[in-house]
């Protein structure tokens, strides 16, 4: 059921996040130390008398104000983005910077949606639902907030934007990091998914499912579990993030050493709402075709610029046992050499994780495991298949890691020891977290090829200390990706922080790789894009966003 416009705004937040206080929580993101411990759900079973029609009337002028006073604040507050998003929004052509006729479109909305709650232009949810759960990215509020339930009802909120020339902006599990999520200055409609969160179908034989947008990956998992199926979705962002996000994204996670992105060919088709209206799907169910563009990645990574994702058809992958193991190494330059030396000797392995030094420091400090790390760049291996082959690839593992100067390598006796190891790659973020006491922390996103790796965090931990910063790190070493969690506690030391987040993303292109190795643009990383991709594919992909939103009504400002 979706919001009504009475709730109060920690009820809404805590709406978002009540999930998370179920599970066993991998963020990745922006949280303070206090979050470490789980969150308890203070939502009640049922929903706030709804409120009437009229008192919904009367209170449009004063949401709509609210919101755009708010806007200001917020603007006001922000670092301004030196690139411009992929059409100019200042520019004379861009109607819907210009015109946008938010008392008409919300007037229509209402007569679209009669339905108690559907529409709602609470000063509360306005906000709410622009920002992340987890972000370091603040977002500026939207001037009203759609619950859809199904597909033609985001036909109906695209048309009524286009009619009206208000922007639209989709929110589906509101787990992005990089400001995904903001409305733009003009105000927005923000479309929210959450409630299309429905498995339509699951395809054993074929080993695919077809699911809505709000569906999150672990809950898809968990079903097929429940129903003794064998097979799971191998994408593995952070827990609770919806299969829409994570289109709009490119995700990818722990297991992308072996299962890859997003962008691989996890993602069968997709039914995406264009901004002129038309409902699309951009392939058949098949596992593979050859019949004309590739157009469902033309919708993965685009954050919603291009269309809003409803719905998807998601390959499967057999669920294997799998096997933990874990070593130590001097430094970061030979674990990942290490690294590369196993991976191209043709060695199976699910996750290949880092966690440097200090990181093993918090771990150790945080108390969550019964065992002490050795204080030193710790490697986690996840293995899969029969006990053989678990057996054959770790004795592989372990020879090879031992020609790196590796030390103290243990495989784990069963999956009930390798999933309290695991615990502790999981717990990473929460112990840097509690490091520093009272302190924030702002995650780096870079990825770079895997030899270049160890310049890439011998340069960042030298930024760290000439900037005096604290920042334990960890990752995806198996593809070149890491997240220093850089810590802060007031606003001088969030400048320094911005100012070595910068220096990193600029360091990881310098070494061919990507300011963002899988948590997206958004308004966030914006700047560094052109110096990523260079001009000519800019270029490029401002023209696609212009031919197919012709009057920058769908997420304007974000990408680049």
């Amino acid at each position: 059921m979706p919001f009504t416009t009475s709730r109060p705004f920690q009820q809404i937040f805590t709406n978002v996040l009540k999930r998370l206080s179920q599970r066993n929580l991998r963020p990745s993101s922006t949280l303070t130390n206090i979050q470490s411990k789980p969150i308890t759900n203070t939502l009640p079973s049922n929903y706030l008398p709804t409120t009437q029609s009229g008192f919904r009337y009367a209170l449009l002028a004063g949401g709509i104000s609210f919101s755009v006073a708010l806007a200001g604040i917020i603007h006001a507050t922000r670092d301004k983005s030196r690139t411009l998003p992929l059409i100019d929004t200042s520019a004379k052509t861009s109607p819907s910077s210009n015109n946008p006729d938010f008392p008409e479109a919300i007037g229509a909305l209402l007569q679209a949606f009669p339905e108690q709650g559907i529409v709602s232009t609470d000063p509360h949810e306005l906000f709410a639902y622009a920002q992340s759960s987890y972000s370091q990215t603040p977002g500026l509020p939207h001037t009203v907030v759609v619950h859809v339930q199904s597909t033609e009802d985001v036909v109906k909120v695209v048309n009524i934007s286009r009619k009206h020339l208000v922007p639209i902006v989709p929110y589906s599990g509101g787990t992005s990091l990089e400001g995904n999520l903001s409305a733009p200055r003009s105000g927005s409609i923000c479309v929210d998914l959450s409630a299309m969160n429905k498995i339509l179908a699951i395809n054993e034989s074929d080993a695919d499912a077809v699911c809505q947008a709000g569906v999150t990956w672990n809950d898809l998992n968990e079903t097929l579990r429940e129903r003794g199926i064998h097979l799971f979705f191998p994408l593995d962002p952070g827990r609770d993030a919806t299969i829409g996000g994570m289109i709009s994204t490119g995700c990818s996670g722990t297991n992308a050493v072996k299962y890859g992105t997003a962008r691989g060919e996890w993602i069968l088709n997709a039914t995406v709402v264009l901004p002129s209206g038309e409902v699309i799907k951009t392939r058949q169910r098949a596992r593979k075709s050859s019949a004309g563009f590739d157009l469902t990645k033309l919708f993965i990574g685009a954050e919603g610029t291009l269309g809003i994702v409803t719905e998807a058809t998601l390959r499967l992958a057999p669920l294997l046992p799998t096997r933990v193991a874990a070593v130590q190494f001097p430094d970061v330059r030979r674990a990942t050499n290490a690294v590369c030396d196993i991976l191209n000797q043709g060695a199976a392995m699910q996750c290949v994780e880092i966690i440097d030094e200090l990181g093993i420091k918090a771990l150790n400090a945080f108390g969550t495991s019964d065992k002490v790390w050795p204080e030193k760049v710790t490697l986690f291996f996840k293995f899969q298949g029969a006990e053989d082959v678990i057996r054959n690839n770790s004795n592989l593992v372990a020879r090879v890691m031992a020609q790196h100067e590796a030390s103290d390598y243990r495989l784990a006796e069963n999956e009930e020891e390798g999933e309290l190891i695991w615990q502790d790659r999981r717990n990473a973020l929460f112990a840097g977290l509690a490091l520093l006491p009272g302190c924030k922390g702002w995650i780096t996103d870079v990825c770079v090829p895997v030899s270049k790796l160890p310049d890439l965090i011998h340069a960042a931990k030298k930024d760290f200390e000439e900037l005096g910063l604290v920042a334990p790190i960890a990752g995806h070493i198996g593809d070149g990706n890491f997240h220093a969690l850089v810590l802060y506690r007031d606003e001088t030391e969030l400048a320094l922080v911005r100012e070595a987040v910068s220096r990193i993303n600029r360091k990881a292109i310098e070494l061919e790789g990507t300011c963002t190795g899988e948590h997206g643009v958004g308004t966030g990383k914006r700047e560094y894009l052109l110096s990523e991709l260079g001009q000519g594919t800019v270029s490029l992909m401002r023209m696609i966003k212009q031919t197919i939103d012709p009057h920058n009504l769908f997420n304007p400002g974000k990408v680049s």
